[in-house]
């Protein structure tokens, strides 16, 4: 017999949350298994209002929720002992050092605070804020205050890390880095996290299972590799002349194509290759000026989630 599944760490039913007239959850069902899970959609579909609901900083108007067997807005304080928030806005106090402020949430959390002193040097050394460390915050940069919240929500050891756009603001390099603190603190630590994103190829780095969002309810939910399946074959196509028949005629043979800033992008049906582009260029007078191979991605599945409603 197969190992048996681990129960989730989150599990939420029905979860309905109204800003006034507004509905940011709306009905939402789903769970968090544990290890890393990617939370994924557009602005505006419901992720932040999802983890501040989990948080317990907000009550459901109806559904139910669950972490660690809790209800959050019930026990919020024993929910929130367990969990550790990276937040998307800034959230540093104005004067502090790195080193005052990671072992002041430290005590907050309930650590003493010789502990907590500790534990903040030794948070602050692991996301290379050490030298950096009896700085104000203020003087920071925009990558080391995105370090020093991932300080924070890390220094007492939680058993779930909610990361809300960790990568917020970042430039290439800086969000590499970020990415690969993140994913150390998953497979190294071992801690079980949910990370915010609606950059898909953040989650695809770090994550194995995920939630898509979509207008307040999930769209789609599971194994990454399993949502994503076969991969199909994608190539980014730029053409010369009215692409409507062209494009037209592949959908029709059972390709997809969605377009890019400055390219076409297309996702080709099983045991489709390049030469039927070229063949349904010609057929439509279209000229085909640049075919580059690429490969499907989250972005795909989650576009094909929302579009299969």
């Amino acid at each position: 017999m197969g190992e048996m599944a681990a129960p989730p760490l989150v599990e939420f039913h029905d979860l309905v949350v109204s800003y006034g007239r507004v509905e940011a959850l709306a009905g939402a069902t789903g769970a968090f298994p544990p290890g890393p899970t990617g939370l994924l959609g557009p602005n505006g579909a419901g992720k932040t209002t999802l983890l501040k609901a989990l948080l317990g900083f907000v009550a459901p108007q109806r559904g139910a929720l669950s972490a660690f067997g809790r209800d959050p807005w019930r026990e919020p304080l024993e929910v929130r002992r367990r969990i550790g928030y990276m937040p998307e806005v800034d959230c540093h106090i104005a004067g502090m050092t790195a080193a005052s402020f990671v072992a002041f949430a430290a005590e907050l959390s309930g650590l003493p605070r010789d502990e907590a002193v500790s534990r903040a040097h030794e948070v602050l050394y692991y996301v290379g804020l050490g030298e950096a460390r009896y700085r104000v915050l203020d003087t920071y940069s925009t990558g080391m205050k995105q370090r020093v919240k991932l300080a924070q929500a890390l220094v007492h050891d939680p058993e779930l890390l909610l990361l809300d756009e960790p990568t917020n603001g970042l430039d290439p390099a800086g969000r590499e880095e970020m990415l690969a603190l993140v994913r150390d603190v998953s497979e190294r630590r071992g801690m079980n996290l949910i990370l915010c994103s609606h950059l898909l190829h953040d989650v695809e780095r770090v994550c194995r299972t995920v939630l898509v969002m979509d207008r307040g309810r999930i769209a789609a939910a599971g194994d990454i590799a399993a949502l994503t399946g076969p991969r199909r074959s994608v190539y980014e196509v730029r053409v010369k002349g009215d692409a409507t028949a062209f494009l037209t005629d592949l959908k029709d043979q059972g390709c997809d194509w969605r377009e890019g800033e400055d390219s076409i992008r297309l996702l080709l049906g099983e045991a489709q290759g390049p030469e039927l582009i070229f063949r349904t260029a010609r057929e439509n007078d279209v000229q085909v000026r640049h075919l580059r191979p690429s490969s499907e991605s989250l972005e795909d599945v989650f576009l094909r989630a929302l579009e299969h409603r």
